[in-house]
């Protein structure tokens, strides 16, 4: 059920986001008046062809870029505002790349420590504790002396989603986490991702996996050029979307 339909306060909600690239005739609209919401302990899907809006859409949330107009509010504070301490909205939140973003100098627990102890302060006894914690829980705390380049592109990826959870984040957004896996690494992760959805992490996710969108998604949002073209249940969207330009879409797909 949406935050909207249970009358609680949505922990996200973009009313009329708008951004744009370039200036002039160059000038291209990527999001045109974003309205969404994400409950707290919901996983919403973001859907879409290639240049719909999905990562624009979750780069502004982690304000990693302005909006042009409209709010992004997280917990019913518009951090979009120019005066909101941005770095302090980001410890809020965790986001996950489609490249691991690791530092191949050091150790896959240095990666999972390094935001805890140098942004955060923690002492490095507690951030190793809790580094190792979460290796555990993805699977990698036996590869936490090791380095990058000695694990699979999905242990990688398991890492980064280590390191992006460690913190404790009110939401976790991930950007086309398995697009840069071969498909037999695909699996691990999104059966991480589904632990986690099930263990109630709030997640916007911006994906082309339908099956995973299909598996977790509390609701499926469709993005078609910069606007939200259709949403719905994972049913009501990807096995019986209302516009054709879904059904399109999906069609592709299959």
């Amino acid at each position: 059920m949406s935050a909207a339909a249970s009358g609680e306060q949505p922990l996200l909600s973009l009313r009329g986001v708008r951004k744009s690239y370039g200036t002039g005739a160059a000038r291209k609209v990527v999001l045109d008046g974003i309205d969404l919401d994400v409950a707290e302990h919901a996983c919403v899907v973001v859907v879409g062809s290639s240049g719909s809006g999905k990562s624009t859409l979750l780069r502004v949330v982690d304000l990693l870029d302005d909006v042009d107009d409209g709010q992004v509010l997280l917990d019913g504070e518009d951090v979009a505002d120019p005066w909101v301490d941005a770095n302090a909205v980001r410890a809020r939140l965790a986001m996950v790349f489609q490249q691991y973003n690791l530092f191949p100098h050091l150790r896959v627990l240095d990666n999972v420590t390094l935001a805890p102890r140098v942004v955060h302060r923690w002492p490095r006894a507690e951030a190793e504790q809790a580094g190792l914690a979460m290796l555990e829980k993805v699977g990698l705390a036996h590869k936490a002396r090791a380095y990058p380049d000695q694990l699979s592109g999905g242990e990688q990826q398991r890492a980064a989603i280590a390191r992006a959870l460690v913190t404790g984040p009110e939401l976790l957004l991930l950007d086309e986490v398995t697009s840069a896996l071969d498909p037999e690494l695909v699996g691990e992760v999104l059966d991480l991702l589904l632990a986690l959805r099930d263990e109630g992490t709030t997640m916007l996710v911006a994906t082309h996996e339908m099956g995973f969108a299909r598996d977790v998604a509390d609701e499926v949002v469709f993005l078609h050029e910069g606007r939200v073209h259709e949403r719905g249940t994972p049913a009501e969207v990807l096995d019986d979307p209302r516009r054709e330009r879904t059904r399109e879409f999906l069609r592709r797909l299959r």
